[in-house]
């Protein structure tokens, strides 16, 4: 158990198993409790545990500039994509969702193409890309868009603006200023995404629907795995593997989540698996793979002889 790389393993199996079924958990949470609401409960409440320890332990204060960055990352990636992913769930099988969620590498690898100053990618990379579009359309299939489907248009509409927010502050969070510890950043990103969650489903509505004597045990298990396992354990797994292995291996748990998802549903819930299903997911995790192992590597400098004057 001392040896690091019997840690690494550890750690990425947490990642790759917990936050893979953290879809069916939400799928348990959202069965008697609104959406935005259990996210914000999950969020606030791993967030403050969080953000308490990094005080108590390193005792930095962050700065007015650093809050302002977080609490526009956290809106960006637990507003809009994990709200959706909520939201969208309602309609759409939590490994499908995982599944459509697992473009996110697509959009942020496009978005910052796009920016002001942004990096074109490969030609290895826009074919990943090109292959998850390819991919979405399998799963989704032309004919959810006449409502006569498997999987329901409006929760995968839903789904890409989610995944499309969260590549956004993504790519956000790569050029502004945030706290050096990544505890201290996911902590006030988490209590900034909460309190977002929190005012969101209040102007939705969900407040006055919420009766917390109907609660499911069902749903307080999964609200429960999500803010300690979800939430607090697989992320500072998250943190370490940061720390500790290369960026491209990083990236992997964005195409074994959905594998782990689909399975989960499938296994625990009884969410059908369609050859299609499994079409769709062998591309787009193939796609996902190529962008992530892709965009790591390092650019050759071009021969002198082939590169232009100005």
């Amino acid at each position: 158990m001392s040896s690091p790389r019997v840690r690494l393993v550890i750690a990425f199996a947490i990642v790759y198993v917990v936050w893979g079924s953290t879809y069916l958990a939400i799928h348990y949470a959202i069965q008697t409790i609104p959406p935005l609401l259990a996210l914000a409960a999950r969020f606030l409440a791993a967030g403050g545990i969080l953000y308490v320890w990094y005080r108590l332990r390193d005792g930095v204060r962050p700065t007015a500039l650093q809050w302002r960055n977080t609490a526009i990352i956290g809106t960006l990636l637990l507003l809009g994509g994990t709200g959706a992913v909520a939201l969208a769930e309602q309609t759409v099988p939590s490994g499908t969702a995982a599944l459509l969620v697992a473009v996110v590498p697509l959009w942020t690898v496009l978005i910052d193409w796009l920016r002001p100053g942004g990096t074109r990618p490969t030609a290895s990379v826009l074919l990943g890309v090109a292959a998850g579009l390819v991919g979405m359309v399998v799963l989704v299939g032309p004919d959810s868009i006449y409502g006569h489907g498997p999987v329901d248009v409006r929760g995968a509409i839903v789904l890409m603006l989610g995944s499309f927010s969260w590549a956004a502050g993504t790519v956000f969070a790569r050029h502004c200023e945030m706290p050096r510890s990544q505890v201290a950043a996911s902590a006030m990103e988490m209590v900034a995404g909460g309190v977002a969650c929190l005012v969101a489903g209040i102007a939705a509505g969900e407040w006055g629907a919420f009766h917390p004597g109907a609660v499911s045990r069902e749903s307080l298990a999964g609200l429960l795995y999500l803010i300690v396992f979800g939430s607090i354990i697989a992320y500072s797994a998250y943190t370490w593997i940061v720390q500790h292995a290369a960026s491209a291996a990083v990236g992997t748990y964005a195409y074994v989540n959905p594998i782990v998802a689909v399975f989960l549903g499938w296994l625990i819930a009884g969410e059908p698996v369609t050859p299609r299903t499994l079409l769709g997911a062998a591309i787009i995790v193939a796609a996902v793979g190529i962008i992530t192992v892709m965009a790591n590597r390092p650019r050759l400098p071009r021969a002198p002889e082939l590169q232009r004057t100005t």
